[in-house]
């Protein structure tokens, strides 16, 4: 169904451009929102990406089966949470320039965009799943760019949200366009779940003082029930 990436796509390009207004302003629709969002990229954590993880290593294919020790994908994945650790810290410690941090991470966040979409859009999906990978990713998008606009809001406004939005197009059209190796997909998937995992751990749950628990465990406790339903139902 050819309308599902173009659905999803532009869900995520949507996202980067109203980054700045989706969160609301209010300190409590803010503190619900966060731990709303939190709880979905949580569930979608250990519901989705860490059995798909395992599931992308019990795959590799010969001949590179015979070198495997069940564990490279989740050492590909470590090297994602790497880079982002590093990253994070050119921009809290201000190495460089405002400038040129400002570059450096759009350009950086642009490339996480394009291998996130590519992930997502390069497995065939029904039109339920499109759904719901929009609800556990769009959030996630959200809290990335919001972040961005915090930190950098005339920059953002004038070229982030554009370059970013464009890295979503060139994973979308790589998807659709380009048949990768499984390896070397799974290898991709790898790497962006490592950077998932951390960025939502550090950034996206916010703190004991500023989580409003009912909503968290509301948002918890529902995606990953709708999810393991779906999955039994339907054998995601």
């Amino acid at each position: 169904m050819l309308w599902i990436p173009f659905f999803i796509g532009l869900v995520f390009i949507m996202i980067h451009f109203f980054a700045s207004v989706l969160v609301p302003a209010e300190k409590l629709k803010q503190m619900k929102w966060f731990s709303f969002s939190g709880g979905l990229a949580v569930s979608y954590i250990f519901i989705y990406l860490l059995p798909t993880l395992h599931k992308q290593q019990s795959d590799i294919e010969e001949p590179f089966r015979r070198l495997t020790m069940e564990s490279e994908i989740y050492f590909v994945g470590l090297l994602g949470v790497l880079l982002f650790v590093g990253i994070q810290i050119v921009i809290q410690n201000n190495y460089i320039s405002h400038t040129s941090t400002f570059w450096s991470v759009i350009i950086f966040y642009a490339l996480y965009n394009a291998l996130v979409s590519y992930s997502v859009l390069s497995f065939e999906v029904s039109a339920i799943q499109a759904v719901f990978y929009c609800v556990a990713i769009g959030p996630h998008f959200v809290a990335v760019a919001h972040d961005m606009w915090r930190k950098f809001p005339v920059e953002y406004n004038k070229y982030g949200r554009y370059i970013l939005a464009v890295g979503i197009i060139v994973g979308w059209i790589v998807a659709l366009t380009t048949e990768l190796t499984p390896l070397f997909k799974s290898i991709i998937f790898s790497l962006v779940s490592g950077a998932m995992i951390f960025t939502v751990f550090k950034h996206e749950l916010p703190d004991e003082k500023e989580t409003h628990f009912p909503t968290f465990f509301t948002a918890v406790v529902m995606y990953s029930a709708i999810t393991l339903s779906l999955k039994f139902f339907f054998e995601w």
